[in-house]
């Protein structure tokens, strides 16, 4: 294996780049090392890279910090792309502390529908040379943020990009938020230039595959069955004493011109709350309020959704309120009613503000969500990682396709589901205030349930890729 990879690096720290470059040309089976000085998140850059690499193998570092190459690392790497004829293939690894503690940071398979931007491959990616000079010569892009995402996407559909489940380099974690901290990064309206080259590659991509959907929906009426209100409210809890008094006077305190009620439904193991949240709930006498506590025991809670969905008191549109937080006003229920009507939809989408738990906001502010256009919204929102809030169904929709019994993920499967067939509508006005405090189920996940959340939808979105490949292909 002697002198078969050229390995590049983007320009960093000057002590850094020294040590990556010294490590790499150490090592028997590198034949040269570049290093090039933008990121390989540009489109020029990755086409500097096809044009000098020689060797059967090409190595990419994608941060500029310093990596430490595990013995026989690259070795291994090129033993499984041999073995398995991969055109990409990438590993697990170790984080390092400031004080020298050592982590495990293991990444997740790559699926066909695993679509999403911030996918995590690590920082040490290989590629056999010539299957990334042929995905290369398919970039016909100028991107600044989006290019080695498009190059990724590229090599994906010709060839294998592979997962190595062994801990192969260590590497300073420089980025060490919570992932709640992290989650909204994607919306973030300063990130706005970058995500319409991301959504841009992304639409390329669903094309060349198959699964890009025309703007063409199918009609909903929605003046179709008989319900005992217009609307409901639909708020799933476990265990929020301390703010779920706040989401059902919320939701009560709505101001509409038609008839509505408010569904609470309590959800996990043992069907009710254990820190006080039932009793909290049974205070309020209000005929309106509408408290489920399941006898099952095996309720997530898109479980819950459903069985709210399917209740014979179940408005004509059901809306999310989350159990953490509350509307913005007393109108936004009859916002989201009369954007049904004028839209003609099966679905609405809100936008909202984050905020802590005293409603001071939080940066970035508003999210509204403008990557979900009309034209282009439902070929997006596979690469997106959620659909913004709050959301409302058409209940004879929901009905049909039913939410996954899951605890994350649930409202995302259904707008997917639902958006291949239905026209999604769009507020614009801030109509919630999310609110992030240490108790939000995704405030600050371990790695081992953020790559099990991760891995769920990123299959979400395979399924949902293939069905519409399968429904193209029926057309």
């Amino acid at each position: 294996m002697k002198g078969i990879i050229d390995c590049f690096i983007p320009q960093g720290n000057e002590e850094e780049t020294r040590k990556n470059v010294e490590e790499l040309k150490a090592l028997e089976t590198v034949h040269s090392t570049h290093v090039v000085e933008s990121s390989f998140r540009d489109s020029h850059s990755l086409h500097l890279v096809a044009a000098k690499a020689e060797a059967p193998y090409l190595l990419l570092i994608l941060k500029s910090q310093y990596i430490s190459m595990g013995y026989l690392a690259l070795e291994r790497m090129v033993q499984v792309a041999g073995m398995t004829g991969a055109a990409m293939v990438y590993a697990d690894h170790y984080n390092v502390s400031a004080d020298g503690k050592r982590t495990d940071a293991p990444v997740i398979d790559c699926q066909q529908g695993a679509l999403r931007d911030d996918f995590d491959f690590g920082s040490v990616v290989l590629f056999r040379t010539d299957a990334f000079k042929e995905a290369v010569a398919r970039m016909k892009a100028d991107y600044k943020a989006a290019g080695f995402y498009e190059l990724r996407l590229k090599v994906s559909e010709k060839g294998r990009l592979e997962h190595i489940n062994e801990y192969l380099y260590s590497e300073v974690e420089l980025d060490t938020r919570k992932t709640g901290e992290k989650l909204f990064d994607y919306v973030d309206p300063r990130n706005r230039t970058s995500q319409i080259e991301m959504e841009q590659a992304c639409t390329e991509h669903l094309k060349a595959v198959g699964a890009y959907l025309e703007p063409r929906f199918e009609p909903v009426d929605l003046k179709a069955g008989n319900f005992a209100v217009e609307a409901s409210v639909m708020i799933p809890v476990r265990n929020r004493i301390r703010t779920i008094r706040d989401a059902i006077r919320s939701a009560l305190s709505q101001q509409t011109t038609f008839r509505f009620n408010v569904f609470v439904v309590e959800n996990g193991p043992e069907c009710h709350s254990t820190d006080g949240t039932t009793e909290a709930i049974d205070e309020f006498d209000d005929e309106r309020l509408v408290h489920i506590v399941p006898t099952r025991n095996d309720l997530g809670v898109g479980g819950s959704w459903n069985m709210a969905a399917h209740h014979p008191q179940c408005g004509r549109f059901l809306v999310q309120l989350d159990s953490d937080d509350v509307y913005s006003g007393p109108d936004t229920l009859q916002k989201v009613v009369d954007a049904f009507y004028a839209q003609q939809c099966a679905m609405v989408i809100g936008s909202y503000m984050l905020t802590d738990i005293h409603l001071h906001m939080l940066p970035p502010g508003k999210i509204d969500h403008r990557e979900w256009t009309l034209e282009n919204g439902r070929n997006n929102a596979l690469r997106i990682n959620g659909l913004g809030a709050p959301r409302a169904f058409f209940t004879p929709v929901l009905r049909s396709i039913n939410l996954p019994n899951v605890n994350y993920g649930e409202d995302y499967a259904l707008g997917l589901a639902l958006s291949r067939r239905y026209k999604i509508g769009r507020i614009y006005d801030v109509l919630y205030n999310c609110r992030r405090w240490d108790d939000n189920s995704d405030g600050d996940l371990s790695r081992e349930k953020e790559n099990r959340n991760n891995t769920y939808k990123d299959r979400i979105r395979t399924w949902e890729l293939l069905a519409r490949i399968a429904q193209n292909q029926a057309q």
